[in-house]
């Protein structure tokens, strides 16, 4: 499916005439001529390949696919909020919010400078706000303009969605998903769920965009990924977003094979003589490390290594003495392999691994289906 959109009023002609059943009351309610969105829905269907509305007598009978698009369009708009901007100026201004250049956004669109320069200008004025301000060669939104941009792609987002559910409609393998993956999906859930779902939907295409809660949180919330999969969260973090518990993990204290510890039979008296290494300290499992410590009645010690790759973790353990907090799934291999070994830890940790999504997203069949593997898959790894 091409990322260039179809026109931005082409949807909201479509919407505003399911809504209304009657050329003329549509054509009113987003301030048109008649003719002009006769257009403007003929130019949609022209680009779609389809018929949107059965023509009649008594009205305009909305199709299949022109209800499947509706509500997608009326929540492009709603995320818009103008009926003035045109899908020039919103793929510009995306452009530029991902470049932070106009030069950048200009090698990814192959547009022009000048043209990204006038559309963003004409969006502000459209708007009555600015956007963007602008230091040399770099560019940086205003609070208006980042508002615009979380808008703006939670709007492609959904008008995605609506073309993949127009595709499959037809019959048409197509559609995006992306995914956004915390360190401990990665080692099975994940692997496991996307070989399953690609057998079924050979069609669909995977994107896996790695990164800490932190960093997925904020590409989830502007439409950039579909939901995102890890440890859940609780607190500020999650405003807007909605979480899904799958299944419990039990992290244990990860070391190299042959180390000290295995053999001391104290493990709460000697852990604390080795080096730990851990995810940085707004991760749930520093959180975990540090509630277990002092349930213990110890004072959690220095931590002289904080690090949230596994690659990175596994070498620093196998080269030395270091300890570590870490679910025995995400270095499986080499604990099967007895490079490295597990001990339960003192007093057993739980965390809740899951799926958050924003809390108005609405899946497409692919997304439910991919959702509904994952929950399978999670069940699995329970037992």
């Amino acid at each position: 499916m091409s990322e260039r959109l179809p026109n931005i009023r082409h949807f909201a002609a479509l919407a505003a005439t399911v809504r209304h059943g009657s050329l003329t009351r549509a054509a009113r309610a987003v301030n048109l001529t008649q003719p002009a969105l006769t257009q403007a829905i003929a130019g949609l269907e022209t680009a779609l390949g389809i018929s949107l509305f059965d023509r009649g007598p008594t009205g305009m009978t909305a199709t299949e696919p022109a209800l499947l698009l509706a509500p997608r369009a009326e929540a492009a708009i709603a995320h818009i909020g103008s009926s003035r901007v045109t899908g020039t100026q919103l793929r510009a201004f995306l452009a530029l919010t991902k470049a932070g250049s106009y030069a950048g956004a200009a090698k990814a669109t192959g547009l022009s400078s000048a043209s990204l320069h006038r559309a963003v200008a004409d969006l502000s004025v459209a708007l009555c706000q600015r956007l963007v301000d602008r230091r040399g060669r770099i560019v940086t939104l205003t609070p208006a303009g980042q508002k615009r941009a979380r808008g703006f792609g939670l709007a492609m987002a959904e008008l995605r969605a609506g073309l993949a559910e127009v595709a499959a409609w037809r019959g048409q393998a197509g559609g995006r998903i992306v995914i956004g993956a915390m360190p401990l999906c990665r080692a099975r859930w994940l692997p496991d769920t996307i070989l399953r779902f690609a057998a079924s939907h050979p069609g669909v295409d995977i994107a896996v965009q790695e990164g800490s809660h932190s960093e997925l949180a904020g590409p989830l919330r502007d439409g950039e990924i579909d939901f995102m999969l890890g440890a859940l969260r609780s607190g500020p973090e999650i405003e807007g977003l909605a979480q899904e518990e799958v299944f419990v993990d039990h992290p244990a204290l990860i070391m190299r094979a042959g180390h000290p510890l295995l053999a001391a039979g104290d493990t709460e008296g000697q852990m604390l003589n080795y080096p730990w290494i851990l995810p940085g300290r707004d991760t749930p499992l520093w959180h975990y490390w540090e509630g277990m410590m002092r349930e213990l009645g110890l004072e959690p010690p220095r931590v002289g290594i904080e690090c949230g790759s596994v690659l990175t973790i596994r070498q620093l353990l196998l080269s030395g003495d270091g300890i570590t907090l870490l679910s025995p799934d995400q270095v499986a291999i080499e604990l099967k392999a007895a490079l490295l070994a597990a001990l339960p830890p003192p007093i057993p940790v739980r965390r809740m691994i899951g799926i958050a999504t924003r809390a108005d997203w609405r899946p497409t069949a692919a997304h439910a289906a991919f959702l509904g593997i994952l929950r399978e898959t999670g069940a699995t790894l329970q037992q």
